[in-house]
């Protein structure tokens, strides 16, 4: 009987007792995103404090009035770039196409677009 009292105390007792205490650590803070960032990371959070929210062109474009005299500008960092349509606002699939520099393009849609390059940033001197 005394072993059935003794394995019934034990097991509602801790057995290990692990106490830390907030109060230690309040004078410590976690680093702010852009001092713990590097790289690319750094680059983006960089842009987007100096008030680009896009910093390498991955938000969706809404075409303007899309004519061969005036087509939609599409951004890149290179001087090539696939580009999703989507024709109408029914439609339940994307027509792709690619764009390389220079030489604007018809969407099957008859929406013209033309890619606009710009410099992408320096692999070897990138933020630390």
């Amino acid at each position: 009987m005394s072993l059935l009292v003794r394995s019934a105390l034990t097991s509602l007792a801790p057995r290990r007792c692990l106490a830390l205490s907030a109060v230690r650590r309040a004078d410590q803070i976690m680093p702010d995103g852009v001092e713990h960032a590097t790289g690319l990371e750094k680059y983006e959070l960089l842009a987007k404090q100096a008030g680009n929210e896009d910093p390498f062109f991955l938000k969706a474009v809404q075409r303007g009035e899309s004519t061969k005299a005036n087509p939609t500008i599409i951004h890149a960092m290179d001087n090539y770039r696939m580009v999703g349509c989507v024709c109408n606002e029914e439609d339940t699939n994307i027509k792709w196409t690619w764009l390389s520099e220079g030489t604007p393009k018809r969407c099957e849609c008859g929406y013209w677009l033309e890619l606009k390059t710009h410099p992408a940033p320096d692999k070897y001197n990138l933020p630390l």
